[in-house]
């Protein structure tokens, strides 16, 4: 009977035991399922303190900013016809959509050729082809010199100033129609004036900006080897103009003398008179010293 009864107790402490295990666990599993109300409290404080602190995330641009590029240059070649080029280059131009901003021809006495210069502004996105364009009638290039300048942090930097400075309006407008005082509106309509006036500064560099974007630059020189008349600044011409001259004056005055020869012709009997009188004065007065000296 013993022998039973120690077995049974064993069995019994062991379930037991299980028991005791198995609630434990179950205690445990509901600590972590389900925490206290002053657990509770702590992470909904930590919730709203973490909420409070951080910081508002800035909103993502709906497209990213193109860059800016500012195209301009200058290019120097010969040709064998002026007049034909500079048809050629403004027919070309007018199709491309760009215009002709300066026009200038002049003789270059240095090199003794004509020169023909134009400053035109072009579409950006036709500045290569017009460019290509204008070396295909070149016969000799003497000199090519293109510069490409990012101006895209300026652009940015311009035009969030200017944003800025038409919220600070919105501001003061806002501020304006809340004033009672007249000193108070007064001081509000100051401020905007200076804000407006800053607004259209800003908005005329943008605008700038944009045009130079827009519209490259480029300045073509071109110019033949046909002889041109000196414009009488070089000391060739100077040299060639005086003997030119004299030679001139030369001719003057000895048509001019053959011009007055009954003039001459008395002149020179006249003074063959006095003469021939001088001679006969001169005898007498010899025949009179010898008379006296007998």
């Amino acid at each position: 009977m013993k022998r039973l009864i120690y077995p049974a107790l064993l069995l019994l402490l062991a379930a037991c035991g299980k028991v005791d295990v198995e609630h434990k666990a179950k205690m445990m599993n509901l600590e972590l399922k389900a925490p206290t109300p002053a657990q509770k409290n702590v992470a909904a404080i930590s919730d709203i303190a973490y909420d409070e602190q951080k910081p508002e995330q800035p909103k993502e641009s709906t497209h990213e900013v193109s860059k800016k590029i500012i195209k301009e240059g200058d290019i120097s070649f010969e040709t064998n016809n002026i007049r034909q080029t500079r048809n050629i280059l403004c027919s070309s131009l007018s199709k491309l959509g760009g215009y002709v901003g300066e026009e200038k021809e002049s003789n270059n006495s240095d090199n003794n050729r004509k020169e023909y210069n134009l400053n035109v502004r072009i579409p950006s996105g036709n500045f290569d082809q017009f460019l290509n364009g204008v070396v295909s009638i070149a016969e000799k290039i003497d000199s090519k010199n293109i510069r490409r300048t990012d101006v895209t942090t300026e652009y940015i930097d311009i035009t969030t100033q200017l944003a800025n400075k038409k919220i600070l309006e919105g501001r003061y407008l806002e501020l304006l129609k809340k004033a009672n005082k007249m000193a108070d509106m007064l001081e509000i309509e100051n401020k905007l004036t200076e804000i407006r006036t800053d607004i259209e500064s800003t908005q005329g560099k943008l605008n700038y900006l944009l045009k130079q974007v827009d519209y490259s630059s480029l300045d073509i020189t071109f110019y033949n080897k046909q002889i041109v008349p000196d414009n009488g600044y070089s000391f060739g011409y100077k040299l060639k103009s005086a003997l030119s001259d004299g030679w001139i004056i030369l001719v003057t005055l000895f048509f001019g003398f053959l011009q007055v020869w009954p003039i001459w012709i008395l002149l020179g009997i006249a003074i063959y008179l006095i003469q021939k009188w001088r001679r006969k004065q001169g005898i007498q007065k010899a025949i009179s010293a010898k008379k006296i000296a007998e």
